[in-house]
């Protein structure tokens, strides 16, 4: 019963990073400002697509690695993974985000990551 749950929870996170990064590759400026940085409509598109590509490229990391080298590899890698998450939260309170955005979407993603990591350790 384990093995569908942490299977199923590592695609649709893995899924979630890959769309958030089309998010920013196809509408940059939305993206930014639903992350919790609203970014300069005259600039920023530079590292908009930055972002874009780095979460495009690590949710299909995640896919590959379940596919190809299983639970194990997978729970490394979130495990790994958590820290980005939690990186956005700080910077999103330091750059003038607010604490909701901070906390209740980059620091539960980091802990529902973590919790992700914890199910496929145990199957």
């Amino acid at each position: 019963m384990l093995t569908p749950i942490a299977y199923g929870l590592a695609v649709v996170l893995n899924l979630f990073v890959l769309f958030i990064g089309a998010r920013f590759l196809l509408v940059p400026h939305a993206a930014a400002a639903g992350y919790g940085v609203p970014a300069k409509k005259d600039g920023d598109v530079a590292y908009l697509t930055i972002k874009g590509l780095r979460d495009g490229g690590y949710g299909l990391l995640g896919l590959a690695l379940l596919a190809f080298a299983g639970a194990r590899a997978e729970a490394w890698y979130m495990l790994i993974v958590a820290l980005l998450p939690l990186g956005d939260t700080l910077i999103v309170l330091r750059n003038g985000g607010t604490r909701a955005v901070a906390f209740g979407i980059h620091f539960a993603t980091a802990v529902i990551v973590l919790i992700s990591a914890a199910l496929l350790f145990a199957v």
